[in-house]
């Protein structure tokens, strides 16, 4: 339904040709909302919202976080950070960079037009984690050193900054912790793995399993996350997370495959490789809070999100 026009906001979503950022624009224009997409096209990609060609509605700006912006927004939705193992090891310093000067930015431009303001935060603030499932109270178990840590400790400190200025400015933060989303529009060559079994299955490929296949993971479809994230901006000003995000049904490596296998009809065989540093081996999102602050869980199962997405990647890697 669209808003009237008193309801109308201006809103700011950086990373918004990126994977999340594209869905989460569609809702937001879909509610009546103006939009400025923010995006260097490192990782996003114009591909993702050249069917808002033309929008009356949305303006797309090629933009770098790490560099200061001066627009006048009513709302900001700071996505912006290269979210796969494979991109953001690619240059780690720019990594780091994108979440702490991304992140100050963003605040200094929320404080300057009293915007409020989303961080899209990760379930990798919790590390390889020895609690699970993961409340948002755990503080993590996160190696501050190693070739993953460009982006747990980046986020980890884009969070310390959000609620500093909170604390000292007074800003309208919400910061979500999002566990692993997939669907549409992802990047083929990303790493994650959802994308990695697809990509493999479709084109009769080996599928990669890393380590024995028994750790886990929770996948959460990107429609589901949107609805979250938007449901967590229309809270009031005492809410401001940390809040997980993410679909609490855990699935094996193994159990993943053999669903993609079955999904796409592919005969790929499995083979196994070293388990990559620092990967977690369980990861579950405790989303109590989230059920009952927001009132929100995911309802889409994984086998019906898993056929929109390798429908995606069927036309992508023809």
């Amino acid at each position: 339904m669209v808003r009237l026009y008193d309801d109308r906001k201006r809103i700011l979503v950086t990373g918004g040709a990126g994977f999340v950022g594209s869905h989460l624009i569609d809702r937001l224009l879909e509610q009546g909302h103006e939009v400025l997409c923010v995006d260097n096209l490192f990782t996003g990609s114009k591909r993702n919202i050249e069917h808002l060609h033309n929008h009356p509605r949305l303006e797309f700006q090629r933009h770098d976080v790490c560099l200061p912006l001066y627009v006048e927004v009513d709302e900001i939705y700071n996505l912006a950070c290269p979210a796969s193992p494979i991109h953001y090891q690619h240059d780690p310093v720019q990594t780091t960079k994108t979440s702490v000067h991304g992140a100050i930015n963003m605040l200094g431009l929320a404080k300057r037009v009293k915007a409020k303001i989303f961080q899209a935060s990760t379930s990798e603030v919790y590390g390889d984690p020895a609690v699970h499932p993961q409340p948002e109270e755990y503080w993590g178990n996160v190696n501050p050193i190693g070739t993953r840590s460009c982006y747990d400790e980046g986020k980890r400190c884009a969070e310390t900054l959000f609620f500093d200025y909170h604390r000292q400015h007074g800003l309208d933060i919400k910061v979500a912790r999002i566990f692993n989303t997939y669907g549409p529009r992802m990047h083929p060559a990303d790493g994650r793995v959802v994308s990695n079994f697809i990509v493999q299955a479709l084109s009769g490929e080996p599928i990669t399993i890393y380590g024995d296949g028994a750790q886990t993971r929770s996948f959460c479809y990107v429609d589901d996350l949107v609805a979250g994230i938007i449901t967590m901006m229309e809270t009031g000003p005492d809410i401001t997370g940390p809040i997980n995000l993410g679909n609490p049904i855990e699935f094996t490596m193994i159990e993943l495959a053999e669903l993609v296998l079955q999904l796409t009809g592919s005969r790929s065989e499995l083979i196994r490789l070293p388990l990559p540093a620092d990967d977690p081996r369980q990861r579950k999102p405790d989303i109590a809070k989230a059920r009952d602050i927001l009132g929100w869980q995911p309802s889409v199962a994984l086998a019906d999100g898993l056929k929109s997405t390798i429908d995606y990647f069927a036309h992508r890697v023809r």
